[in-house]
């Protein structure tokens, strides 16, 4: 029996027009790391851990670990709350699993925009909504998909992190929980548990780690799990969706997915948790039968 996922390394390139970029992955939908994309920008030098600390550190930010998600929170609801500077302190001796989760700090510091460019590769990146994701060693992002299926450029800085990637084509091997953007909490992505997942041995995905300066381009409605291997931090860029059919499913999951899923919480509560989970296990596993 397969003892580790099917993974392919994402190709990396140098740099890249914009004419190649649409072509060979905007167009077909394929992942990319473009690794010299970021190297001019002031923030590739500038953008350390103790320089936010110094800029920002007064400014309380959102939390989230890794517990398994809740009918107690609301969606995307945060763990915890933390002025930033206790966080990085808490980054740095590496003792604690929170992270900063779709946080746009610039926002609140405009001067940071100033550090970097609106990237020219044939599709609008909005250079005005930036989010930031912070994280410490060993601390995991749930394998999900983002609920507007944005066009992403994800760059990484200080420390690594490894990704894995699977398109939406693989969703029916994933165990994704029934009006959610996300998998089977239980699921370990690094070392998973076939017996009791089998499905996810006819899933066909791909990984890549990124370091400093990376960046990493993940399509629309990609499922994407991150594995901090040391403390760091990236940022990430988004352009709409070019599918009219993604975009008809982000107004869904804006106006309509996420508002019935927290009235079923609050309605239902546990229970409601409990049931999707079921449904997951069923459906997927009833499918991985007939391959």
């Amino acid at each position: 029996m397969t003892k580790t996922l099917n993974l392919t390394e994402i190709p990396r390139v140098k740099s890249i027009t914009s004419e190649d970029f649409v072509e060979q992955y905007v167009k077909p939908q394929k992942p990319v790391v473009i690794e010299n994309l970021a190297n001019n920008w002031e923030a590739f030098d500038l953008w350390r851990f103790d320089y936010f600390k110094d800029i920002a550190g007064n400014i309380e930010v959102p939390l989230y670990d890794n517990r398994p998600i809740s009918h107690k929170n609301k969606f995307n609801e945060p763990h915890a709350k933390m002025k930033l500077s206790k966080y990085v302190d808490l980054l740095k001796s590496e003792k604690t699993s929170y992270r900063i989760f779709l946080f746009n700090l610039i926002k609140e510091v405009p001067e940071l925009q100033n550090h970097f460019e609106a990237p020219k590769l044939g599709i609008k990146f909005l250079k005005d909504l930036p989010f930031l994701f912070f994280g410490a060693k060993d601390s995991k992002v749930f394998m999900h998909y983002d609920i507007d299926f944005a066009n992403i450029l994800h760059v990484h800085f200080e420390g690594k992190k490894r990704c894995i990637l699977f398109p939406p084509s693989e969703t029916k091997y994933l165990y994704k929980v029934p009006n959610s953007l996300v998998t089977l909490n239980d699921i370990d992505f690094d070392n998973p548990d076939f017996e009791r997942f089998p499905a996810l041995q006819h899933a066909q995905g791909m990984v890549t780690e990124l370091n400093h300066g990376d960046t990493l381009y993940m399509p629309e409605g990609y499922w994407h799990h991150m594995h901090y291997l040391t403390p760091g931090f990236s940022m990430s860029l988004r352009a709409i969706p070019r599918s009219a059919m993604n975009i008809g499913k982000a107004v869904y999951n804006l106006a309509v997915m996420r508002n019935v899923e927290n009235i079923m919480r609050k309605l239902r509560g546990k229970a409601w948790m409990k049931y999707k989970e079921k449904l997951a296990m069923e459906r997927t596993n009833r499918y991985a039968d007939k391959q």
